[in-house]
């Protein structure tokens, strides 16, 4: 059986991870073998699979590392800069996969989005390549939500506006956005039911408290509860952030599109949500269709997508991040013809970031893996 190497996955990613392992039986098929930063000669967790090493080993012990058929990470990417390379200099010749987006737009890496891309990851195995790489979240969740259309090479650009969960930034960040909720809470509590006070008036106690030295922001920065950000990740100092970069160069590598690229362009804002990512899109598409094909192109993209009807009821109850977080589901709705174009549409679309904005990729090419290795 294939010895695979678990590094990462006590985090956010790492444990959604985990946990979809152990419901689909994943750790059936080979030796688990779990690493640790942190925490190296501590017992393994107390999980109901078969643990090869009694205890933790250490992460940046490159020779325990060499003996590993594949190593699976979701470390990030400061773990990657500081083992990947030296793993390779040492001659180690085994499968890397790897959550962070370091490696992403290596030459030598495949962006991992199984069923999407199956085929580009199938030729790549056949050619010798040894590490894939998941993709980032929003740009994941927007290929498969329009599979369908990009089935038909329908596609001629995306504009897509993401609203992204807090979540996305860290653990510490959604506690963050809970103690920001709990101090504009408490700031106003004693007057919420006072029919004295003018809604504008309690207002004005919460933006008060948000503007405070008193509000919590350490990692934020600003107020995200009660409030947006407009600015996700690196400034390129061009006018874009590193995050609204990638929804182009990360689409047209997974899709291996060399020329005719579908061009990927829009605005990464912060929400006050918790768990999963929304986007609207503006899709111009190659040719003009009727709405009612377009609808079912897109439910039979994969058998995730559910679409959504594009009624005000329908929309409310189940096209939002609390209908979707903790699902596999990526629901599609809004989708109608556009007045400024007869070949733009709209459509938006909610998916969990944490599941196949992140985790259920590279879940799926370890299984791809283990499945070929037996071949």
């Amino acid at each position: 059986m294939k010895k695979v190497a678990f590094i990462g996955w006590r985090g956010m990613v790492g444990s959604v991870l985990i946990k979809r392992m152990i419901e689909e039986s994943d750790f059936d098929d080979f030796e688990s073998y779990f690493f640790s930063t942190s925490q190296v000669g501590q017992k393994n967790p107390e999980w109901n699979i078969n643990f090869i090493n009694q205890v933790l080993i250490d992460a940046y012990d490159i020779k325990q590392l060499s003996k590993m058929d594949i190593i699976l990470t979701c470390q990030g990417g400061d773990y990657t800069k500081k083992v990947f390379y030296k793993l390779r200099e040492f001659g180690w010749k085994g499968h890397w996969v790897d959550a962070a987006s370091t490696l992403r737009m290596e030459k030598e890496s495949v962006i991992v989005l199984d069923p999407l891309n199956y085929l580009s990851i199938d030729n790549a195995y056949k050619k010798g390549f040894k590490n894939w790489i998941g993709g980032n979240c929003t740009v994941s969740l927007m290929l498969l939500a329009i599979h369908g259309l990009l089935k038909e090479n329908l596609v001629e650009w995306v504009s897509s506006m993401t609203y992204q969960a807090a979540s996305g930034a860290g653990a510490n960040n959604m506690r963050e956005l809970l103690n920001q909720m709990g101090q504009i809470h408490s700031s106003v509590l004693e007057d919420l039911d006072s029919k004295n006070l003018n809604i504008l008036d309690i207002d004005d106690k919460a933006l008060k408290m948000m503007n405070s030295n008193k509000f919590q922001k350490e990692f934020f920065k600003v107020p995200l509860a009660g409030n947006l950000i407009p600015w996700i990740d690196e400034d390129l100092n061009n006018g874009q952030s590193r995050e609204e970069l990638k929804s182009q160069s990360e689409t047209n590598k997974i899709l291996e599109k060399t020329f005719d690229l579908i061009k990927v362009d829009g605005l990464c804002i912060r929400i006050g949500t918790m768990r999963s990512h929304s986007q609207a899109l503006t899709i111009k598409l190659k040719k003009n269709i009727a709405i009612e094909k377009i609808n079912e192109l897109i439910a039979n993209g994969n058998e995730w997508v559910k679409l959504i009807p594009n009624k005000k009821n329908s929309s409310m109850d189940l096209l939002s991040p609390a209908a979707i977080s903790g699902k596999l589901d990526i629901a599609v709705g809004r989708v109608r013809k556009l007045n400024i174009d007869e070949n733009c549409i709209s459509i938006f679309t909610v998916g969990d970031q944490l599941l196949w904005g992140a985790a259920e990729p590279i879940r799926r090419m370890l299984k791809i893996l283990i499945k070929k290795g037996k071949n």
